[in-house]
């Protein structure tokens, strides 16, 4: 299975993630905000993370950039999960970097599917 790093502001919306992914088989680390979120990838070796964008400090599209010209995680597997649901949130995520787009609310399903594009 994937080690999957979750990064939301949104404890409860951590915990829903977690659940689903962990009872899939699932290795997964949450965290809270974006800050240091390269070095926080570099230590984890995550295989996807998953990224909310509405967070205090440094907003998931300021992470995504981070990672994307950061040559330690410019190929690190992305996943933005935001309740930016509009079809213009999910082109501005693909062009930020994003690999794939994933609109809140989902179902177990939808993030499980997702998740499993990315597994090495």
């Amino acid at each position: 299975m994937a080690k999957v790093m979750v990064v939301d502001d949104a404890y409860s919306e951590l915990q829903v993630m977690e659940t689903i992914l962990r009872s899939a088989g699932h290795d997964v680390v949450t965290y809270l905000d974006g800050d240091e979120l390269e070095e926080k990838i570099v230590r984890d070796q995550p295989d996807v993370v998953l990224l909310d964008i509405v967070m205090p400090k440094r907003n998931g599209f300021e992470a995504l950039r981070g990672l994307r010209k950061d040559e330690r995680t410019k190929q690190t597997r992305v996943v933005v999960v935001s309740s930016k649901n509009q079809e213009s949130d999910r082109i501005w995520g693909i062009r930020q970097g994003a690999d794939e787009y994933l609109p809140k609310p989902f179902t177990p399903d939808q993030l499980l599917t997702i998740v499993r594009r990315f597994l090495k």
